[in-house]
């Protein structure tokens, strides 16, 4: 390569290579020169044809023959080295022609695959270039609101904001990184983000993603995310991450392909040297019959993996597809996996539901005073049991992602509720929290911190020694005023129990979604929750599943989809909002999570992100696993149908070199356009295609016709 570059070769190869004008140059100087002998006013100039070969050769011929020499000398044998082989031997076979328009088709057809290639992927640059590099830091605590026309601040890098800051977005901005509106309101678009066109509005108190772009009016934002965890890095990062990720296939394939090369040359030199001696093929040919060298050559052109090589494109046509829709994948293998599945697992709360619990009822139910007569006792409560309950939880809970936390806080807005402070405090994923409280004395203990706990009934009830004690707490649950149909949890200060119910809605339309998934995809449906059986099945009810798995602690999800998973076959696929789902998140085949609400544990073992709140893209993920998975087997079936089409006929002696060159770019292509149909819409069945296929075309001829019409009549007279 030194030597290349001292003579000013590689400079010359790199301005040459895979070139559209100069390979479009070349290859119609090579056509003339073909036409020239039949051509009755060019036959006469005898050296015509040598002279625009003379010309054309080099403009292709620079580029590859330095490719096939650094190739060599590294060991590797290549599709780039095979055809280079293949045109330079046909010059020392006088067949400089067919060698010239070999490598011209071969260089048309690389551009054609980059092309084809290109549009198939998500391109994140845009999104990077897009993406300010700065961000208006504001000069205030946040404490107050500002008056928009008296702000103070500095411009400071995106990679510097800090949490809990406060930055300025105007109109035509990109908001930097993931905050919430915290004065002013605006409407922003995400479509460059999730694919929804639709802009939104945002006011005070909204959550917005990174990279949201603000469309009118001016807003204050409070950073609740820094640069490395917003939306748009996550974007970016997973998107080059699962382009880069390659399934078991096509891995499979680039171990193959090298290999595979060294046996075409191979057997080209057989075919070359035992030609004469098995089938009495002459060395050089002649006019009667093709030569073995000849033959050899067709073969080698013939049979290189190019069209092998790009089957797998399907996958990053895929990915790329699907993250143009807010759809984020940690590879092509997850592909695979998701289409073998035959079983999906739901989470319920904020997944299922809403996740925007309501707080309905405070119910003292164990060890308050005339607690069975409704009666508040100033001596077990301050001011009252129901306030004190709230408080309590209140202050346990503050900065909490848990949905019945966010429905404590959100609650205790507003209300006249006594001071409570937390002075020590720990979570236990899965069953509650526990914390010694400030502002609430233990009673008959005046010296003593109260301790309090907070969680599912079943944990709150396991923390009483005595089985008299603890069936009472159950008990009491069972004869609750407001029965059994609500989401529940259990306050304990002080050997006092309250119980809290909680209202949850399912998610818009979300039987639907289960409709396509039993009926379309066929998949064993099930829900997985911790809560209690009433509260699970009234949701299922809603929502159209009939199998429930209820009052699962982490570690019994995690069973649970160990378990289907072995029992299945095919997989589990495992949807929750990343609250508690982490271990089944991560033991499932696939794991699908919220991106909105998923912590970065969950983040962090899902397979798949979706960056919209929205359940209707899980039967889309789905389909297009399957149909990506299809395409790639029709792509490997296609190529290897175009290499023995090209291969035999060629060692037989029935195709020329140019001809062979052209089945087998001819095969590339087709190879890539089957592949970039991972790019329309997934179907479920064959039929869908068909129909698919027909109102596509019903849809072009009706705007040919539309235009043609809206033509004729604009012509004037």
């Amino acid at each position: 390569m030194r030597v290349a570059r001292a003579i000013g070769w590689a400079d010359v190869a790199d301005a040459l290579r895979e070139h559209l004008q100069v390979c479009c140059i070349s290859l119609g100087l090579l056509l003339m020169a073909a036409v020239c002998p039949h051509v009755a006013p060019l036959s006469s100039v005898g050296r015509l044809p040598a002279a625009l070969i003379a010309v054309a050769f080099p403009l292709v011929g620079v580029s590859a023959a330095l490719d096939a020499l650094v190739d060599i000398a590294d060991g590797k044998i290549n599709i780039h080295v095979l055809m280079a082989l293949a045109a330079f031997a046909s010059i020392f076979m006088g067949n400089s022609l067919e060698g010239g328009l070999l490598l011209a088709m071969f260089n048309l057809a690389h551009i054609a695959e980059e092309y084809f290639t290109s549009k198939s992927m998500y391109d994140v640059r845009e999104l990077k270039e897009n993406h300010p590099e700065f961000a208006l830091l504001l000069e205030t605590s946040g404490d107050e609101s500002v008056q928009f026309s008296n702000l103070s601040y500095t411009k400071v890098p995106v990679h510097d904001l800090e949490v809990d800051s406060h930055i300025l977005v105007r109109a035509g901005e990109a908001v930097p990184v993931d905050g919430e509106v915290y004065q002013g309101s605006s409407t922003i678009t995400i479509e460059h983000l999730t694919g929804e066109t639709k802009p939104v509005e945002r006011t005070v108190g909204d959550a917005i993603p990174g990279g949201a772009r603000n469309l009118e009016g001016m807003m204050i934002v409070k950073v609740t995310k820094s640069w490395e965890d917003s939306t748009l890095n996550r974007i970016v990062q997973l998107t080059e991450e699962g382009q880069l990720n390659k399934p078991k296939l096509q891995r499979w394939l680039d171990e193959f392909g090298e290999h595979y090369s060294k046996v075409v040359v191979a057997l080209s030199l057989a075919v070359a040297l035992l030609g004469p001696f098995l089938f009495k093929w002459p060395f050089f040919g002649n006019s009667v019959c093709r030569g073995s060298i000849y033959r050899g050559l067709g073969l080698m052109v013939a049979a290189s993996p190019c069209a092998l090589a790009v089957a797998p494109l399907a996958y990053a046509t895929a990915i790329s597809s699907l993250a143009s829709k807010g759809i984020l994948l940690k590879g092509g293998h997850v592909l695979d996996a998701l289409s073998a599945c035959q079983s999906i697992a739901f989470d319920k709360t904020g997944t299922l539901t809403t996740g925007k619990l309501m707080c309905k009822a405070i119910e003292p139910i164990h060890g308050h005073l005339d607690v069975s007569h409704g009666v508040n006792d100033p001596s077990c409560c301050t001011p009252n049991c129901e306030s004190e309950a709230l408080a309590v939880a209140a202050a346990m809970e503050k900065g909490t992602t848990h949905p019945i936390g966010r429905a404590v806080l959100n609650h205790s807005v507003g209300r006249d509720l006594p001071a409570v402070g937390v002075e020590s405090f720990e979570s236990l994923p899965g069953r509650g929290v526990v914390a010694t409280l400030s502002g609430i004395k233990a009673r008959n203990r005046e010296n003593e911190l109260a301790k309090a706990s907070i969680g599912s009934v079943e944990y709150i009830s396991s923390l009483y020694i005595s089985n008299g004690e603890s069936e009472q707490i159950k008990q009491a649950v069972k004869c609750s005023a407001f029965g059994p149909e609500f989401v529940q949890a259990a306050l304990s200060v002080d050997k006092k129990v309250t119980l809290f119910h909680f209202e949850d809605e399912p998610r818009p339309g979300v039987c639907e979604v289960i409709y396509t998934l039993r009926e379309k995809a066929k998949l064993r449906i099930m829900m997985l929750t911790g809560d209690h059986e009433s509260s699970a099945k009234r949701v299922a009810k809603a929502v159209c599943i009939d199998e429930v798995h209820f009052s699962l602690k982490p570690e019994d999800k995690l069973n649970k989809v160990k378990a289907v998973s072995r029992e299945g076959g095919g997989g589990l696929i495992m949807v929750g909002d990343g609250i508690n789902d982490a271990p089944a998140l991560a033991a499932a085949t696939v794991g699908i999570v919220l991106a909105q609400r998923a912590s970065a544990t969950a983040v962090a073992v899902a397979d798949i992100l979706l960056l919209q709140d929205n359940l209707c893209v899980v039967p889309f993920c789905i389909a297009k696993a399957r149909q990506t998975t299809s395409l790639v087997k029709q792509s490997v079936a296609l190529a290897l149908t175009c290499i023995v089409f090209a291969a035999l006929p060629s060692v037989l002696g029935f195709l020329p070199l140019w001809l062979t060159v052209l089945l087998h770019e001819g095969g590339t292509l087709l190879v890539c356009l089957n592949s970039i149909r991972a790019l329309n819409p997934p179907t479920w069945s064959w039929g869908d295609d068909i129909r698919q296929l027909i109102d596509g075309l019903r849809l072009y001829i009706s705007d040919k016709l539309n235009n043609s019409e809206f033509s004729a009549k604009t012509v004037p007279l």
